[in-house]
This record gives structure tokens, sequence and C-alpha cells, in this order.
């Protein structure tokens, strides 16, 4: 009998140490181990609001636009543009009644050419009105970069561009699938595009701007 006691606990032991096995491989044995994210798991994209414009009016063919100076300048806005121009920041707080987020950020088309001429026309009494800087560091076919940009910085973001690269813009924002959307910017120069992401689903709402005498 003593010999048998004393063989009892180390044989006790063993046999439970086996049954224990599993469930320690398994992560149970005194805790739960440190849960790890699946590999390749991405965290979501942070919420955003971009809101793109096309430049104000430009002059008819045959006539002749207005510089910042109110010189006679083909490359810049025509009359019609400049007013504009002038009305835009009712669109945005704190203008009473605005139909439109605040932008914390205000980017436009870089470079000498017309178009983004036009676009920093259109938005500088705007950026005046709202103590932010004009962003003009990408040139219209930088799409993809100003995309980025504006998807790293503040929200909201308001972008002034060139009627013909704007499909680009939503492209390179991951928009261009969402419901709604036209193929191309219509011939206007009126509307507001507010692209809205929400737990990495983007929306879509094209606003009339109803500004000067003859908006739609």
């Amino acid at each position: 009998m003593p010999e048998a006691a004393a063989g009892t606990g180390p044989r006790r032991r063993a046999v439970l140490a086996a049954a224990l096995a599993p469930l320690a491989a398994a992560g149970c044995s005194g805790g739960e181990a440190p849960r790890t994210p699946a590999s390749g798991q991405q965290p979501a994209p942070k919420d955003a609001v971009i809101m793109v414009i096309r430049h104000a009016e430009k002059p008819y063919a045959g006539d002749s636009g207005r510089d910042e100076d109110g010189e006679d300048d083909p490359g810049s806005l025509a009359g019609r543009g400049w007013r504009r121009a002038e009305e835009l920041p009712r669109l945005f707080p704190p203008a009473k009644g605005a139909p439109l987020p605040r932008p914390a950020a205000v980017f436009a088309a870089g470079g000498k050419d017309r178009a983004p001429a036009r676009c920093r026309q259109t938005v500088t009494a705007l950026a005046a009105a709202l103590r932010t800087p004009v962003r003009a560091d990408f040139a219209v076919g930088a799409e993809s970069a100003l995309a980025h940009a504006a998807l790293a910085g503040p929200m909201p973001v308001l972008v002034c561009w060139e009627h013909t690269g704007i499909p680009r813009l939503v492209r390179a924002l991951g928009a261009h699938q969402v419901l709604g959307l036209p193929a191309t910017w219509p011939d206007r120069h009126d509307l507001v595009w507010q692209f809205t992401r929400r737990s990495g689903q983007w929306s879509f709402r094209e606003l009339p701007q109803q500004l000067l005498p003859g908006d739609a």
C-alpha cells in the first residue's frame, strides 16, 4: 500500500497534464490569449466631405474677361463669373441659411493656364471670407495627388476644378461608382457636387447654387 500510494501522485499529475494539454494549446490555460488583427485587415477610412465646383463663367468666344485689376484678359473670368465668385460665400457659414458646411480647406487648380487662373479667381472672395488660404499645389492632371491631400487633411474640403478633370478627381477619391453620379460635369457653372463618406461608403448629391439671376 505505501508503494502504491507513493506512485499515485505522479501518475495523477501526468494524467491531469495530458488532459489540460489541448486547453493550453487553445489558449485557455490560466487566461485568454491576446487577439491579433486578421492578416491584411485595414482600418476603415476616415469620414470625409468633399465639395466640388467648376470655375465660374468664362468669356464667350470673341469676348474678353477681366483680371483682378479690371483689365481685359481672355484668360480670366467674365463679368458674370466675377459676380458668381463674389456671391459664393453665401453658400457657406457664417452666412445665414447656408446650405453647405463651412470648408476647412479650399483647393483650386494650380498652373499658368487659363482654367487654373479662373479656378483661383472663383474662390478668392470665399477664401477671404473664410480666412482660409487657397491651396493651389496641384495642376490639372494631378488629380490623384490632389485627392490624397484633400482626404488627408481637415474636413470639409472644397475643390474648384476644371470641368474635364472633375471625373478624374472623383475616381481618385474612390467615389466614381456612387449612385446618381453623372459621367461628366454638365455644361453649367452653377452646381455643387457633394461627396460624403461615412463608414467607408460614399454618397453623392448635386446642389444648385442659385446665386445669380438665371441660375436653375
